[in-house]
């Protein structure tokens, strides 16, 4: 919904924030805002919804949008039932949609997530006693990385974008990024600017890396773009909007933040360009050339991008970009910082007046050296107060509108970034989650939503759950309470031992309270080498005894694919935990030089692997074969050189990363063949290495043996040997066996 943006945004801003020279700045807000969906059409998508989510049930529900049910301009849902009937009315779709997910969650104990749905529901329908009334204490609710398109969106078709919007309505996000397409409008922005299809075939990087080619960081890598890409991700795009739109959300369309080819230098000699490095990435694909916003080519391209853009989608007036994402501007000055953080927004204003800059404070995080208090108040006043969107991308660990002033009143969400790389691994700051956002709205700041920014998503359902919950709430909550209803919900009934499961795992390894980032550095996804250090911020005997009370509970939820799914997730995570502890024996080993020691340790660390791979292989989350499949599918017409290419990217965004393992096992995955091949096959040339040098009597040489590991991911990358895309084997046979199997040496390992 397009309703009204920038005047939300100021009415929230000076009621939170209490700027006296607030009305007078923002005045003009507000008054070319329209709704782009009606009534009608935004009650008619959550009916088709809640069809497609149970349709046995959808006749029993009356769905109403009423945009004058709230007074505030927050979004509000009402409840209520008579004669059978559970009404729901919401001031948008998306409110509306938020409502019967609470109705679901809350009378009829059900749970709908990305590992599964428990839809279980009572017949007839709970009875609601008067009128159930909630509403939002902020305006967004905010969702996506702008990695997530390349890490988990990336091979997606539109029967997998319709359930994620579904979801994304379910759970009151109105805000989402819609990145999807924008390659085609960029070559014809480009192409109109004299740039050729080569140019552009050697700047657009390949489908699985297109996120941080449109960053800025790196151009060609896994490319070039297939010819119907282009054209095959803008149908794809259009049916999101519709999609999205008809639910009363507001899209977040991507705009220029200056990245050009190389060509620009001999097309446009005269121009400034600033050449930007990211990572290790070495010619061709790094060194990609920032346009200086203040140039009139910048504004040109900028315009046009966004005009382009315009009539071919339409517009909701919220654009992402960011400049120097995880790389440095050329100059600390505050007129050079202010100048090209006003250059780009002018750029998007010169097409849409009423445009608004969503920006990710992820950079004032990464590089806080730099980003001193002059830097970044230079950056966020360059741009009218009310027209900037501040993500606080990471608030859950390292929330940065408390270092700004609150972004210098700039309106700003509130993140929970969770997630690196898509890697799995149980995680959370559940913590910071469940009361930073009201600790911001305490403090009289500039607060405006709360937001998820994972960069890679289905994983940790229950981080995600309470995250979207905080959405709607105005308390802290009480995490150990809550996750005894969630695990209720989730499995359809309440169980001591389950329950007592959960508590443990939620007062532990799902509160993380260190200023913590990629915690997914475990044994099985990393490269070997000596010496690893793997931080806890947990008592992995609470792992273990979880483990224990939910093999014991399963006999009971067996039927539930929702159990299933996380009996398989904490088998892993423990298999996980001892891996660790098999590591530190062979280290021990090694360092005494002990042969026949080592040989067993590192029999021991591959036979956990092979187990590992084992049970993530009979549940559909955890197949690598389904991802590869995804991969191949996309290439037209069957396409024998695109399904190649799709692979290749595929394959690397998993392992090296780039053509040099540049960052390799970043995006990690413990996805049944993955461990039981590429990772298995590491360790187990790292073993016979340690077990080769011993028997001669030679230092470890790590160069050598780390060039050998680039080689051996080269060669599996360029692979195209078929993984099972389906499950293989059953779950709870498989987990009572290595329950047997492990719970002697995972006793010891608690003592």
């Amino acid at each position: 919904m397009k309703a009204e943006l920038l005047a939300f945004i100021y009415l929230l801003v000076i009621s939170n924030a209490g700027s006296e020279s607030g009305p007078a700045h923002l005045q003009h807000i507000g008054t070319n805002s329209k709704t782009s969906s009606d009534m009608y059409t935004q009650a008619t998508a959550v009916t088709d919804l809640l069809r497609r989510l149970t349709p046995d049930n959808a006749n029993s529900f009356s769905l109403r949008v009423d945009p004058y049910l709230s007074e505030n301009g927050l979004d509000t849902f009402e409840i209520s039932s008579f004669n059978g009937v559970v009404t729901v009315k919401g001031t948008t779709g998306v409110a509306t949609a938020w409502g019967v997910h609470h109705y679901l969650k809350y009378w009829c104990n059900a749970h709908i997530s990305w590992s599964g749905d428990q839809l279980n529901l009572p017949n007839p329908l709970p009875t609601i006693d008067g009128t159930v009334t909630v509403s939002s204490p902020h305006r967004y609710r905010y969702y996506q990385n702008v990695c997530t398109s390349s890490y988990s969106f990336v091979w997606w078709d539109w029967k997998r974008w319709e359930r994620e919007i579904d979801w994304m309505a379910l759970n009151g996000i109105n805000l989402p990024l819609a990145f999807t397409g924008q390659e085609e409008i960029w070559r014809r922005v480009y192409l109109s600017f004299n740039f050729s299809q080569s140019d552009l075939d050697s700047f657009f990087t390949g489908p699985a890396f297109l996120a941080w080619n449109r960053m800025g960081n790196i151009q060609g890598w896994g490319g070039p773009l297939p010819a119907h890409w282009y054209t095959d991700q803008l149908h794809l795009q259009h049916l999101i909007l519709k999609r999205m739109r008809s639910l009363g959300m507001i899209p977040v369309l991507p705009a220029f933040a200056g990245h050009v080819p190389l060509s620009v230098r001999q097309l446009y000699p005269n121009v400034s360009v600033t050449t930007l490095k990211w990572n290790s990435f070495e010619q061709p694909y790094c060194c990609t050339l920032l346009l200086d916003p203040t140039e009139l080519l910048f504004q040109e391209i900028g315009n046009l991008f966004i005009l382009e853009m315009m009539k071919e989608f339409g517009t909701d007036h919220v654009y992402s970009a960011d400049l120097f994402m995880e790389m440095l501007p050329k100059s600390k000055e505050t007129s050079y910082l202010s100048s090209t953080s006003y250059g780009l927004f002018n750029a998007m204003l010169g097409a849409d007046p009423s445009a608004i800059w969503l920006m990710q404070g992820w950079i004032f995080h990464l590089h806080q050296d730099f980003w001193q208090k002059p830097q970044m108040e230079a950056v966020l006043t360059s741009v009218p107060l009310g027209h900037m969107l501040v993500l606080d991308l990471f608030a859950e660990v390292d929330p940065q509108w408390q270092r700004t002033e609150s972004f210098f009143g700039q309106p700003f969400i509130w993140c929970m970034l969770h997630n690196y790389g898509g890697n799995l691994g149980m995680y959370g700051a559940v913590g910071n989650v469940a009361k930073g956002a009201i600790e911001a709205m305490a403090r009289n700041s500039s607060i405006v939503g709360t937001g998820l920014t994972p960069e890679g998503i289905e994983q940790n359902d229950v981080v995600y759950e309470l995250m979207n919950e905080m959405g709607w709430r105005n308390e802290a909550v009480n995490v150990t309470k809550w996750v005894i209803e969630y695990a209720t919900r989730r499995y359809g009934r309440f169980s001591h031992l389950v329950s007592s499961a959960w508590v443990l795992l939620i007062q532990g390894i799902y509160n993380c309270t260190l200023n913590y980032e990629h915690h997914c550095h475990a044994i099985p996804v990393i490269r070997p080498r000596l010496g690893h250090s793997i931080k806890r911020w947990y008592a992995v005997s609470d792992v273990y005894e979880a483990w224990d009370l939910m093999v014991k509970a399963a006999p009971q939820f067996l039927s539930s694919s929702t159990f299933r799914y996380d009996l398989v997730d904490l088998t892993r995570q423990v298999l996980q935990e001892m891996s660790q502890d098999i590591y530190e024996q062979l280290m021990t080993a090694y360092g005494e030089k002990n042969i026949s020691a080592v040989q067993l340790h590192g029999q021991s660390l591959l036979d956990l692997l092979d187990d590992m791979d084992q049970v993530l292989a009979t549940d559909e989350h955890f197949l690598l074969g389904r991802w590869l499949k995804q991969a191949r599918m996309v290439a037209i017409n069957g396409s024998a050189k695109e399904a190649l290419l799709n692979e290749f990217n595929a394959r690397n965004q998993l392992t090296l990363w780039g053509p040099n393992g540049e960052i390799q096992d970043y995006a990690n995955k413990m996805w049944s063949g993955l461990v039981g091949d590429y990772y298995r096959s590491r360790w187990q040339a790292f073993i016979k290495r340690l077990e080769s040098d011993l028997v001669r009597n030679i230092k470890f040489n790590s160069l050598q043996y780390d060039n050998d590991d680039i080689s051996l991911g080269r060669v599996w990358t360029m692979n195209t040997n078929v993984y099972p895309d389906s499950p293989q084997g059953d779950t709870w046979s498989v987990v009572q066996a290595i329950h047997q199997t492990y719970k002697t040496g995972k006793k010891s390992n608690q003592q």
